[in-house]
């Protein structure tokens, strides 16, 4: 049976958190209802990057790609460039290009969305414009997890602290990196200890310097791999300053440079920190891989 438009989720759902899931869950919900496609409506960069210039984000646009159609099940993604010419947009004119040029007959927002040229555009406007219109609007609380309110602000503290595991809570599913794995410097085969390099997005936050429990996948590939994660400038192989990722991956031995590659950050295990030579690193990994394991031993840990 042919679809009878869209139900498009609207936001930049950085982080994809639990208060965007409750948003996208009432898009499949509704789209379901109504014989419709399920939509998520995102933009290309921040709104607030245009006014207030570089803005530190949790994920980047390929990163939120992979949890929308991961954990939600939405494959129909709309990217919008965000220009001069979109911020200056009437509220009432977005609406319009989203039911013309994306046939979109029914929205989910939070009740806080702000839309349209200074945000003049709210939730109630556009419920209020649908019924008027004839499209459908759906306005949905905040949500919070043990009392306290769900959002990318509250997450972006808890990943630079270091609190992984209360930021994972907040996310609903772990913090995503993706990215081609590139070839690193050599030094984890001195190590015995092989790692996988990916490089942060622009603009993307950066986590606590540390090591991490996580999880690895590989595009196209069901099966997920743990592995210990570094997050730092390795301050006892370099002193270049760079930030890396490097995960070493227990129980793997393939060749996979070149391939898009997903890390999936559950728990901080570790700050980083300077060793005295390699001998003593060396001894440190197993220490860490014997943490990830164990932390991986409840598969409930995994969601």
């Amino acid at each position: 049976m042919q679809s009878t438009g869209r139900v498009v989720a609207l936001g930049f759902f950085d982080g994809v958190h639990k208060g965007h899931a409750s948003l996208l869950q009432k898009t499949k919900e509704r789209a379901d209802a109504m014989n419709a496609t399920p939509s998520m409506l995102t933009f290309d960069t921040p709104p607030k990057q245009l006014v207030s210039g570089t803005v530190e984000l949790i994920n980047s646009r390929e990163d939120r790609e992979y949890i929308v159609k991961r954990y939600f099940g939405i494959e129909d993604i709309i990217i919008i460039h965000f220009d001069e010419k979109m911020m200056h947009m009437p509220w009432q004119d977005f609406v319009e290009l989203m039911r013309r040029e994306y046939n979109a007959v029914h929205f989910v927002v939070g009740d806080d969305f702000r839309f349209g040229y200074r945000g003049e555009g709210t939730a109630e406007k556009l419920r209020e414009a649908g019924e008027r219109l004839g499209f459908g609007c759906d306005v949905l609380p905040k949500v919070q997890v043990d009392g306290v309110t769900v959002s990318s602000t509250y997450i972006r503290e808890l990943m630079r602290s270091g609190d992984m595991a209360e930021a994972v809570k907040m996310l609903g599913h772990p913090h995503v990196l993706t990215g081609p794995v590139t070839h690193g410097d050599g030094i984890g085969h001195k190590l015995e200890a092989p790692t996988l390099n990916l490089h942060f997005g622009e603009s993307v936050l950066v986590p606590r310097h540390g090591v991490y429990a996580a999880m690895i996948r590989f595009e196209g590939e069901d099966e997920a791999f743990r592995a210990v994660t570094n997050i730092g400038v390795r301050p006892t192989v370099t002193g270049k300053g760079e930030v890396s990722v490097e995960s070493f991956l227990l129980d793997f031995n393939r060749n996979v440079y070149g391939k898009l590659a997903v890390c999936e950050l559950y728990a901080f295990l570790r700050p980083e920190r300077k060793f005295p030579g390699l001998e003593e690193l060396k001894n440190q990994i197993k220490d860490d891989v014997r943490h990830t394991e164990e932390f991986f031993s409840d598969f409930s840990a995994v969601q």
